[in-house]
C-alpha cells in the first residue's frame, strides 16, 4: 500500500508578509486534515505548562495525524512561536443547536492593528479568518454569523490573554480571562466588553485570572509598597507572569 505523504513543516521566510505566514501554517494544518475518526489521537490538558504543550505539538508534527479544533490551537501557537508582532490568544464558542450544547476553540490572532484567527473545524468558515478585521468584536460578530448558517446560537464566548512567545515557559495558557454570555447581551454590550477588554490585552495589564498561576498571589502581594506603585504595579505584575 502506499504511504500517506507527510506535509512538510512550513518554515517562515524573511520574504514573507505575516498574511503569507499565517496562510502557510493554515495550509499545512488543512494537509493534516480535520480528524473526523472519534478519537482524538493527541492528549491535550489544558492546565498544562506552555512547555508541557508544546512539547505535544512537536509530537503532531512528527506524527502527521489528523487534528481537532484544541490541538489545532496548540500547533498554532507552536508555529508562531518567535514572531513578536503576532499575538495569539484562545477564542472559544459555546453554542447550541437541536437540544444540544457544543464547544470549540480557535487561536484569536492580533498583528499590526488587525485581527484575524487560525484554527480547525469541520465547517470552512468556523476556523481561521483573515487578518483583515479592525476590531476584535467584528471578529466574534463574524464567527457568530457564520454559527447561524448552521441553525447554532452562540451562548457563551470566552477569551484568553496573549500566550507568551517563550516556548520553555512554565505558564499555562489562561484559556478564559473575559466569559461573555452573550445570548442575553445586545450586540452593543458585547462590543463594548470586547474592545475594553482588546484595549487591556494590547496595553498588557491583564494579569491571569486562573487559580494555577502561583505567580498571580505573589504580584498581588509585592505590588502594594507605595514606591512600586508609581510604576504601574499592573504592568511590573503582568511582566513578571510572563516570565
Amino acid at each position: 500500500c502506499v504511504q500517506p505523504s507527510v506535509p512538510p513543516v512550513p518554515n517562515y521566510k524573511l520574504s514573507m508578509s505575516i498574511p503569507e505566514w499565517l496562510q502557510a501554517i493554515q495550509t499545512y494544518m488543512k494537509m493534516l486534515q480535520y480528524n473526523h475518526t472519534g478519537t482524538q489521537f493527541f492528549e491535550i490538558r489544558k492546565n498544562r505548562p506552555l512547555s508541557g504543550l508544546m512539547e505535544t505539538a512537536k509530537e503532531m508534527t512528527r506524527e502527521s495525524l489528523p487534528i481537532k479544533c484544541l490541538e489545532a490551537v496548540i500547533l498554532g501557537i507552536y508555529l508562531t512561536n518567535g514572531q513578536p508582532s503576532v499575538e495569539r490568544f484562545p477564542i472559544s464558542f459555546k453554542t447550541h443547536f437541536s437540544g444540544n450544547y457544543f464547544h470549540h476553540v480557535v487561536l484569536g490572532i492580533y498583528c499590526n492593528g488587525r485581527y484575524g484567527s487560525l484554527g480547525m473545524s469541520r465547517r470552512s468558515d468556523l476556523m481561521d479568518k483573515p487578518l483583515t478585521y479592525r476590531t476584535l468584536s467584528d471578529l466574534i460578530f463574524d464567527f457568530e454569523d457564520s454559527y447561524k448558517k448552521y441553525l447554532h446560537s452562540v451562548k457563551k464566548v470566552k477569551i484568553g490573554l496573549y500566550v507568551p512567545h517563550e516556548p520553555h515557559s512554565f505558564q499555562p495558557i489562561e484559556w478564559k480571562q473575559l466569559v461573555l454570555n452573550i445570548s442575553k447581551m445586545m450586540r452593543t454590550e458585547v462590543r463594548k466588553e470586547l474592545e475594553k477588554f482588546a484595549r487591556d490585552m494590547r496595553m498588557k495589564i491583564l494579569k491571569p485570572s486562573s487559580a494555577h498561576s502561583p505567580m498571580k498571589e505573589r504580584s498581588r502581594g509585592k505590588s502594594l509598597s507605595p514606591r512600586r506603585r508609581q510604576a504601574s504595579p499592573q504592568r511590573r505584575a503582568y511582566r513578571r507572569d510572563k516570565s
